[in-house]
């Protein structure tokens, strides 16, 4: 199994740098960020200076949109990054959340993700695109040029495109249930395309916290620092709800009953330990939709995510413990789940 370290862009943006360069010592090969030009400073600009300041981190957004940014400019900065840096970038993409409700904008549809990922992929691997009408290729990119496109999903619809389009599946939650769940959906939608399901990437994203003990108080902080996560999650169930109502066989309970008592957002606070508009989000939702407690709980769940064909964990680190959770991965849980790994 693989790691990423998610961060948001806050500056100092050296910080960013300087924690990438640390999950990198510590055995993490993918680095992502938040991308939502609003809220926080220019992943692209900062994923330039992770490159220069690593050797191996493959970088990239978690995720991106098709509203913020022309296309061909999506395209073109990933392949220069990966021109200046050889091919160490993948794009992370989905429909907009943040960046387009805080710039005052519904999410994209599926139709318009689906045109912007095979557009953003051939563009960024050398390939000639149709942009509406009007066929372009970038002619300074060389032979060897990749850019894989992971989608992030959760509903139906989602889930079975990015099983027929996408390199890559992004699911952000590490509820086991719901994890088997969602990539059966996808490697059956691959099937069901005429792709071999093996070929896509399972990349599970989610808060990890990581403490000394499993004692109630240690928990009980753990779970307040990652109570944002089930938030910022329930932006989507919210959207899958009023889609598809509140028990629909389209869309598992486990995954859209806790939003109920939802009263809206506040994107100020997104992303955030303490956020004050995640107090709906209960204990048991934490536990499921994220890892805590002492480092053998972290290495057993993420055993057990390896099982369901997760090929990635994601490490969600905004909390109070973020240089000790990168260092305990580091030290303890990637050494470990390496090792059970091995034939």
């Amino acid at each position: 199994m693989d790691f990423g370290l998610v961060l948001q862009t806050d500056p100092p943006a050296s910080r960013v740098v300087s924690l990438m360069k640390r999950a990198e010592r510590n055995g993490f090969r993918y680095g992502w960020t938040f991308d939502s030009a609003v809220l926080w400073q220019e992943p692209f600009v900062i994923h330039s200076q992770i490159l220069a300041h690593t050797t191996k981190l493959k970088v990239g957004p978690m995720v991106t949109n098709p509203g913020t940014r022309a296309w061909e400019v999506t395209a073109s900065t990933f392949a220069t990054l990966n021109d200046m840096y050889g091919n160490r970038t993948v794009c992370g993409i989905g429909r907009g959340d943040s960046a387009m409700r805080v710039a005052g904008r519904p999410p994209d549809t599926l139709a318009r993700l689906s045109d912007a990922m095979r557009v953003i992929r051939a563009l960024g691997r050398g390939e000639e695109a149709d942009l509406g009408g009007t066929t372009v290729r970038f002619p300074w990119i060389g032979p060897g040029a990749e850019l894989p496109v992971w989608m992030a999903a959760y509903g139906p619809k989602a889930l079975r495109m990015a099983g027929a389009e996408a390199d890559g599946f992004i699911l952000q939650l590490a509820d086991l249930y719901l994890t088997e769940y969602m990539v059966r959906t996808v490697k059956d939608a691959a099937v069901a395309a005429g792709r071999d399901p093996a070929g896509i990437t399972v990349c599970v994203a989610a808060p990890a916290y990581v403490t000394a003990d499993d004692s109630p108080e240690a928990l009980a902080h753990a779970r307040e620092q990652c109570r944002w996560f089930g938030g910022m999650v329930g932006n989507h169930v919210a959207d899958l709800v009023a889609r598809y109502g509140e028990h629909s066989a389209a869309v598992p309970e486990e995954l859209t009953a806790y939003v109920k008592a939802r009263r809206g957002y506040d994107y100020a606070h997104h992303g955030r330990s303490g956020n004050p508009d995640t107090a709906f989000v209960p204990d048991e939702i934490v536990d499921r939709f994220c890892l805590i407690g002492p480092p053998a709980a972290h290495i057993g769940k993420l055993n057990a995510l390896r099982a369901l064909g997760v090929d990635q964990f994601a490490l969600y680190a905004m909390h109070d413990a973020t240089e000790s959770v990168i260092d305990t991965y580091g030290s303890q849980v990637i050494p470990a789940v390496g090792r059970a790994a091995q034939p």
